[in-house]
């Protein structure tokens, strides 16, 4: 048997390339197998241009229960891509009452250059029909037809008369992969959500959006994958949880993403990194082929 080790150095995301010393054989294939994993996905998502020419930007909607973690999302993918911690995106409600584009920039440097995909954020599904976000106001936004900064009225959909109104949407403007966002935390849905999200997802699939959804919080909503992120696909108590949301919401199991948000780390991780980029790539992989056929 192998003695037990009292430190084990892996590659960190802001320094990869260093060494694994001092490691047991068995975790240093798993854990270069994560950093492979990671830098390929890594790679993909820095090199990726839009197939389609009249495409600037992939635009990525988020949207789903209140608490679902979807700001923390879009600025765990800042952090991943940027290599450190990032100022975090506002998660304030006057802001996620606005319809926000969030560009993911690129390094350092003047002037300032933008990976070719964007994040709309909104506020969150309630249970009330005058609470929270509208799912009309999602479909619109689905469309192309909600202007940036628009600030959404939990009483009062979005016409065509509102000045937040995009009258001519281009193909820019319009969303070109849905992703549901919901925490693992949470208790089951509730019918009138669920409700919600239905009428969403049948206008995404009428305008042939493609669809997917990440579940956040995986740690906290699990001792085993607490104490080890790479304990994730090991989990029957999140297995479990994703099966039943996946049968709530209709999201085939190869479509639901479990991440892990950055939260309180100060210093950057791969296994965290791992998960964010794995449902990016899969986002824009989602993304690329709907707008091929644009």
């Amino acid at each position: 048997l192998f003695k037990p080790v009292s430190r084990c150095y892996t590659m960190k995301s802001g320094h990869r390339g260093a060494l694994l010393h001092g490691c047991h054989p068995v975790l240093v294939v798993v854990a270069l197998s994560v950093i492979q994993s990671l830098n390929r996905d890594l790679q993909y998502v820095q090199e990726y241009r839009p197939e389609n020419g009249d495409i600037k930007h992939l635009r990525i909607l988020l949207y789903g229960p209140v608490g679902g973690g979807k700001s923390s999302f879009i600025n765990s993918v800042s952090t991943v891509m940027r290599g450190r911690t990032t100022i975090p995106a506002a998660t304030l409600d006057v802001c996620v009452f606005q319809y926000k584009t969030h560009q993911i920039r690129k390094g350092r440097g003047n002037p300032k250059t933008f990976y070719p995909f964007v994040f709309n954020d909104m506020m969150g599904l309630e249970e009330g029909s005058d609470s929270g976000v509208r799912a009309d106001d999602i479909k619109l936004a689905m469309k192309g037809h909600v202007i940036e900064d628009h600030k959404f009225n939990p009483a009062c959909p979005l016409s065509d008369e509102d000045p937040g109104y995009n009258q001519t949407p281009s193909p820019d403007d319009r969303v070109h992969v849905l992703v549901c966002v919901i925490s693992a935390n949470s208790s089951e849905i509730k019918e009138p959500i669920l409700q919600k999200m239905s009428s969403i997802r049948e206008t995404a699939r009428d305008l042939g959006i493609p669809q997917m959804a990440i579940v956040t919080n995986i740690d906290t909503a699990c001792g085993e994958i607490e104490k080890d992120l790479k304990n994730v696909y090991k989990s029957k108590h999140l297995r479990k949880k994703m099966k039943d949301f996946s049968s709530a919401v209709g999201i085939p199991m190869n479509c639901i993403c479990p991440v892990k948000n950055y939260s309180d780390e100060i210093e950057i991780d791969d296994d965290v990194d791992s998960l964010i980029l794995s449902a990016l790539r899969l986002m824009i992989h989602f993304g690329d082929d709907f707008i091929e056929d644009m």
